[in-house]
């Protein structure tokens, strides 16, 4: 029916349902996606955070499923048979050489495995305890950063929620923590635990293979290094803490636990995801510092920064014993650090374009 002009009749055909290609044309739905979601995207795009990241996921897994099937282990000394004489053609072996025995065998038809990377000047393989002490460097590094994560995130909290009073008081002792010297206080809790006798306190338990080095190494990043895990969240909960959705919770009669929990610290995820991220490599490095001065972990059970101890002796003979480690050490830190910045780059909002 043709519609006359000036007509006050109704358009029937502006109400006829719209067909599938019009809704489609007319509709643009974005998918639905998450803040983490986001996030893994934008890291994805970056190479080089991407890389790193690939680099560490192999290093790790290496160190977990290499021991299992590697025919030599970390504390065997080859050559070395209770009941006979020492073949000391074991020590000191370069990349792909053979001990005596060894070499027997092979010209008898056996197949022999080969030490990768030589023996050290016990007759130890070298790859095998390589692979250990990158299992050692990464577990402390990941373990006393979560040891840091939780206190920081705790006391953060606390300080950033609370504010006033408990805020000032956090804060001083958080100033007084900062100005103790770390390595020191790793030294003296080391010597003050060996003279205590803590050794003979952890034998037979799980904590005997680490020692007490590595022990007082936790602890003082319990004491020490949380502080600045503290400091930025509890830099984030006072700015969140003045939103509206916090007023509104607090009107509804939520408590401050609750309101931490669900609204403060998801909010803050972003600094606490890439502080984390950065503390590893930090803990890494510390650890094997430490142990390169001898206060790691105890022999036989090796570290990186104890290889390249052990190296120095014979860096003229043998350089590449102490290249190996370096390289390992600076290959983890150098790649949880460039992760650190992509994690940075890909979940702080102000970093967005």
């Amino acid at each position: 029916m043709e519609k006359k002009p000036f007509s006050m009749h109704v358009d029937v055909d502006s109400f006829i349902p719209a067909t599938e290609e019009e809704k489609a044309y007319m509709v643009q739905m974005r998918e639905s996606s998450t803040f983490f979601r986001d996030g893994m995207k934008r890291l994805l795009k970056n190479k080089v955070a991407t890389v790193s990241l690939i680099i560490i996921i192999v290093i790790t897994l290496s160190s977990i499923f290499i021991p299992i099937f590697w025919p030599y282990t970390y504390e065997q000394q080859l050559g070395v048979v209770p009941g006979k004489e020492v073949d000391n053609t074991y020590l000191n072996l370069k990349p792909f050489q053979y001990g005596e025995t060894e070499q027997k065998r092979i010209e008898a038809g056996e197949k022999v495995f080969p030490h990768l990377f030589g023996t050290d000047s016990s007759g130890r393989d070298y790859f095998i305890r390589t692979v250990y002490g990158t299992r050692i460097s990464l577990a402390v590094g990941f373990f006393a950063s979560i040891i840091v994560l939780i206190i920081g995130m705790v006391i953060g909290s606390i300080a950033g929620y609370c504010g006033g009073a408990v805020d000032l008081i956090i804060m001083r002792i958080v100033d007084i923590i900062y100005s103790l010297p770390d390595m020191l206080m790793i030294i003296l809790l080391a010597s003050v635990l060996r003279q205590s006798g803590f050794d003979q306190v952890i034998a037979g338990t799980a904590l005997e293979k680490i020692g007490s080095n590595i022990i007082s190494l936790f602890i003082v990043f319990g004491i020490l290094y949380w502080v600045s895990m503290a400091r930025l969240i509890r830099g984030q909960l006072l700015s969140l803490r003045e939103q509206e959705y916090v007023l509104a919770s607090r009107a509804a009669g939520a408590k401050g636990g609750w309101i931490i929990r669900k609204h403060l610290l998801p909010n803050s995820i972003s600094v606490i995801i890439i502080s984390t991220a950065l503390q590893i490599p930090n803990a890494i490095f510390t650890e094997s510092f430490l142990s390169f001065l001898g206060l790691g972990v105890d022999a036989p059970m090796p570290s990186l920064g104890q290889l390249a101890s052990d190296a120095i002796n014979g860096q003229s003979t043998y350089p590449y014993r102490l290249i190996i480690p370096a390289v390992v050490i600076s290959l983890i830190v150098l790649s949880l650090n460039l992760f650190g910045d992509g994690l940075r780059d890909a979940f702080d909002p102000k970093l967005r374009d």
